[in-house]
């Protein structure tokens, strides 16, 4: 127990809920037991639109909810910090199952922008995951929300890849020469900022969580490096069909405890 400066103890379960609520805008209770995550503000609008649900924003965060699919999204902003503190408080209402919608950079040369990714494990080099566990222990999603992502994606007829990603917290590492020979030495098949940490916190406080990865770039090839109007560019061609595969793969879980 804590305690304020008045003087009154308060728990860690009062904290968090109320540093939820106050993050997102939502109340504890209208979280649904299906939680979509994303980086991007646009992601949580367009859910908004199409399920008529309200959006709500906080201090920090913004979120939505679909009491129709008893799914919700939170936009948790970017980063390994962000992506251990969503997973933290998430743990306080005990979703079902959680899903990341993320982008990530392909790091081999059978890879093309707009391709899914799902990774299988991921290289812990963010330094956030060592506050929650030992770094021996490896960062990987759940292996049912994996399956389930796969299953919806092959329903689709979709291209996927699947392998390790190398989660950093390290800007503008694709100018360090260094930095990017140690990542063709390890044979990480894609980079992001948030998935090591995503999978060892909800591993560390017992939450199921798996990650379906957009590929929005190829930073190792020539000219392969994400710019402000490819961006844009990926983000008017796949936002919602990003959205239809995380939500579909969600659906099939719901349907698994009915």
């Amino acid at each position: 127990m804590a305690q304020t400066a008045g003087g009154a103890e308060l728990s860690r379960e009062r904290i968090a809920t109320e540093t939820l609520e106050r993050y997102t805008g939502s109340a504890a209770a209208a979280f649904q037991p299906m939680i979509l995550l994303t980086n991007f503000q646009h992601y949580v609008d367009e859910f908004a639109a199409r399920s008529g649900g309200d959006r709500t924003d906080g201090s920090a965060m913004s979120a939505a909810h679909d009491t129709k699919e008893k799914v919700s999204i939170i936009r948790f902003g970017i980063g390994s910090p962000n992506a251990a503190l969503i997973m933290d408080l998430l743990s306080f209402i005990k979703p079902q199952a959680v899903v990341f919608l993320g982008l990530c950079g392909g790091l081999s040369a059978k890879h093309h922008v707009g391709d899914f990714f799902l990774p299988s494990a991921a290289i812990r080099d963010e330094g956030t995951s060592r506050h929650y566990l030992p770094e021996r222990v490896p960062a990987m999603p759940y292996f049912h929300i994996h399956r389930r992502l796969s299953l919806a994606l092959d329903s689709r007829k979709l291209n996927y890849r699947h392998g390790i990603i190398h989660t950093t917290n390290y800007r503008f590492w694709e100018f360090d020469q260094q930095f990017r020979e140690g990542l063709i030495a390890e044979k990480a098949k894609a980079i992001d900022m948030e998935c090591a940490t995503l999978f060892s916190v909800a591993f560390a406080r017992e939450v199921r969580v798996g990650a379906l990865l957009l590929i929005s770039d190829l930073p190792l090839a020539s000219g392969g490096i994400k710019t402000k109007d490819s961006s844009q560019s990926i983000f008017d061609k796949y936002t919602s069909l990003h959205l239809e595969v995380g939500s579909e793969a969600l659906s099939r879980i719901r349907d698994d405890v009915r």
